[in-house]
Order: C-alpha cells, then sequence, then structure tokens
C-alpha cells in the first residue's frame, strides 16, 4: 500500500470500501479470492488497500483491544508492542507532562502515552505512510492531545528538546527485507543515536529486542528491563536518568509482578539434588539474569549453577516461576527411563530440557510408551551429570494463572 491509496482509504468511499472488506472477514491465505471478488465493484487499488487492512485489523486482535479501528502495515505491526505491555511502560512517564515518542511508527505506543493524559505527546517518524497511519489511529482513538511529525531523528529534534520532556526511542529492528536485526549498532537508526539526547534530557526509555545481546549495553548507564506477558517473552527496556531504579528488572505481565536485582551479584543459594518440588522461573527472569536472586528470595536451591531449575522442599506460591512435583529422578538412562514410565502406565509424555543435547521428539519416538497416564519427563544435569527428572503437574497451581 502506498500513500495515496491509503489517504483515499480514508475517504467517505474509501470507508465504504474499507466496510465491506471487513465485513469479508478476510485472511491472508484468502485475498486473492475476497480481492478478485472486490475489484468487480471497486476500484482495484482501494480494494487491495482495504483488504490488506481488514485482514492486518483480525491479526492484530491479539495486541490490539480496539484493533477493529485501526490501521497497520505489516512490518509496523509485527515490530509494535501488545496495547498491554505498552500502557505498563507508559506509567513510568506519569510524572511528565510533555512526551516525544521517537519512531512513532503507526503510533502503538504514542497512543498508549496519550491515554495516561499528559498535557502533549509528540509522534515522530519518517515514514509518511506510517505517520499517516499513527495520526489516523490517534485520530480515532479520540486522542487530542497527540500529535505527530514528519522528521528524521538522527537530524535535531523538530522540537525544543529540555528536561520537561520524557523520551521514547523504538528503534527499528528489521530490514526492508523482513530480515531482524541483532545488534544494537545497526538498529535503524543505530542506539548511539542517544547521545546527543541524552546530554539535553536524560528522561529516557528505549526499546530493545529481548535478545539483545547484554555485551552491546555494558556501556550504557541504564536499567535493563524484560517484558514478559503470559509467560511470552516480549521486549527489552533500557532506561536512564530518573527511570533508572536498578540494575536489571524481570516485569511479568499481567500484574506487574516485578523482580529487581543485579545479575551475576552473589546470592545464598545453594547447590542440591532433586527434593519435592521444581520450579522454573518465567522467561524475563531467566534473561534478567535474576534466577539466583529468586532462588534466594523463596529459599530454594539450585540443580546446577549452569541450568535455570530451582527446588525446594515445599510448594512456594510465587509469579515468578511454574511449578511441578517431583516423583522421581535418576542418573539419565533411556532403558531405565522407558522401565519407570511403563511401571506407571505413562502412555503420553510432555518432555521439557535445559542443558540437555536430546532431542524431546527423538526421546518419545525411543520410549515406545502405552498406557493412560501421563507425566512430564525433565531432561537437565545435576552438578554437571545428565539426570532426567520425572514430574506430575499441580492441580491447584499456585505459580502463575493466565
Amino acid at each position: 500500500m502506498d500513500l495515496p491509496s491509503f489517504r483515499q482509504l480514508l475517504s467517505p468511499a474509501g470507508q465504504e470500501v474499507l466496510g465491506a472488506a471487513n465485513a469479508l472477514q478476510p485472511r491472508e491465505v484468502d485475498f486473492l479470492v475476497h480481492f478478485t471478488k472486490m475489484q468487480r465493484t471497486y476500484p482495484t487499488e482501494l480494494a487491495r488497500a482495504a483488504l490488506e487492512i481488514a485482514i492486518l485489523r483480525l491479526e492484530a486482535a491479539e495486541k490490539f483491544p480496539c484493533a477493529d479501528q485501526l490501521y497497520f502495515t505489516r512490518p509496523a505491526l509485527e515490530q509494535a508492542s501488545s496495547a498491554p505491555v505498552a500502557t505498563y511502560r507508559a506509567q513510568r512517564f506519569n510524572s511528565f507532562s510533555h512526551l516525544a515518542d521517537l519512531g512513532c511508527s503507526i503510533g502503538g505506543d504514542t497512543l498508549a502515552m496519550a491515554q495516561a493524559e499528559p498535557a502533549l505527546v509528540i509522534g515522530i517518524d519518517r515514514d509518511l505512510l506510517r505517520l499517516e497511519m499513527a495520526r489516523a489511529n490517534l485520530a480515532v482513538q479520540g486522542c487530542h492531545n497527540a500529535h505527530v511529525l514528519a522528521a528524521d531523528i538522527t537530524q535535531p529534534l523538530p522540537f525544543q528538546l529540555d528536561l520537561s520532556f520524557g523520551l521514547f526511542f523504538d528503534p527499528a529492528r528489521r530490514e526492508n527485507s523482513g530480515k531482524r536485526i541483532y545488534s544494537v549498532d545497526a538498529y535503524h537508526p543505530p542506539l548511539r543515536v542517544i547521545g546527543g539526547w541524552l546530554e539535553r534530557c536524560p528522561n529516557l526509555g528505549v526499546k530493545l529486542s529481548p535478545g539483545v545481546d547484554l555485551a552491546e549495553l555494558a556501556a550504557y548507564d541504564a536499567e535493563t528491563e524484560f517484558i514478559s506477558y503470559k509467560g511470552d517473552l516480549k521486549e527489552a527496556v533500557l532506561w536512564f536518568g530518573p527511570f533508572k531504579s536498578a540494575t536489571r528488572r524481570a516485569t511479568l505481565l499481567p500484574g506487574p509482578h516485578t523482580l529487581v536485582g543485579c545479575a551475576g551479584a552473589e546470592a545464598n543459594v545453594s547447590l542440591d539434588q532433586p527434593r519435592e518440588y521444581l520450579y522454573e522461573p518465567d522467561p524475563a527472569v531467566l534473561r534478567a539474569g535474576l534466577v539466583r536472586n529468586l532462588a534466594s528470595q523463596l529459599g530454594l536451591a539450585q540443580l546446577d549453577p549452569e541450568i535455570a531449575y530451582l527446588t525446594g522442599d515445599r510448594l512456594v506460591s510465587t509469579p515468578f516461576a511454574r511449578s511441578w512435583r517431583i516423583e522421581a529422578w535418576f542418573p539419565f538412562n533411556l532403558k531405565r527411563l522407558r522401565s519407570e514410565l511403563r511401571t506407571r502406565e505413562v502412555g503420553e509424555v510432555v518432555v521439557k530440557k535445559r542443558g540437555s543435547p536430546l532431542q524431546p521428539e527423538w526421546l518419545i519416538q525411543a520410549l515406545r510408551l502405552k498406557g493412560s497416564q501421563s507425566r512430564l519427563v525433565f531432561l537437565t544435569q545435576l552438578k554437571g551429570k545428565p539426570i532426567v527428572i520425572l514430574g506430575t503437574w499441580i492441580e491447584s497451581q499456585v505459580a502463575r494463572k493466565y
């Protein structure tokens, strides 16, 4: 879709075509069928644009509760934060009356910041199509305190930057081809662009890929926060200046539930064999390097210094880890594992692994099980030696529920 087609889509005639496309509830796989039908009635480019938006609105429903009113491009939607994550993040800016969303794209974060009702939110991007979509998205949500401007953020910003502003920067982390970018120095624009802003305004948050190389962030005096939503790791954020209140932070949504600490700091955590319960920390805790902090807080032991499985004698209620009851454990041996499972009449297993080279699919096939029972099989290691743990689900799960 190009800019003229999108502007035509916003006209009364375009909205009629979009309404017809929305009514089809179209999916990407059926695009050609619907397009062929719609272009018999409507102008070709308008029909194409309307179908693209209608398809993306359906796909965006999991991220945006108001997706059926918004406008997207596919790359912008794929990189946009879900509304719960953006809303949580926007709360950090509550003390500022003026906000700037640098690299605003289609305006997902601008919307979240504007809905917190500051006096002014400025969204800036150089992609004119995405900027026009952001403008339309803000209008449809009634965000009269937000405005968007076309500008290149690698150049001097088109407003007077001072301490009254809270800044949020979301660099592009994909090439035009869709290929992911992993180094912060290759982002568009690269992370180093923030240096000029920080000199005048330290009130800055930066969205990064959750898989960011932490060694690349060592030079920045910032808090690194990892955010998961319903158990899936979503993003990392660098928080500078007054936003920094820890070295590392793991945040779980919904909640929010937050664990803070200093990654790699010594914690009073022992190494021990599996006890009564096994715990697997949330991926945000893992990426933040706060497994030992969590173990110390909950009074749990670690099976291996390199493995993120924890164990304890009692069931501890925590949002930061899933838990299972340990039924048995022993050094890994396929023949013994098969025997133990057959003795329990197990015909179905869920295999989870940490620190094991074995593939779950291979193991399930090799076990050749028959029976009516089910178990969890954990492939891991104890003090460097491979072990297997048989686990059962806890009926009233006191760990995270969704």
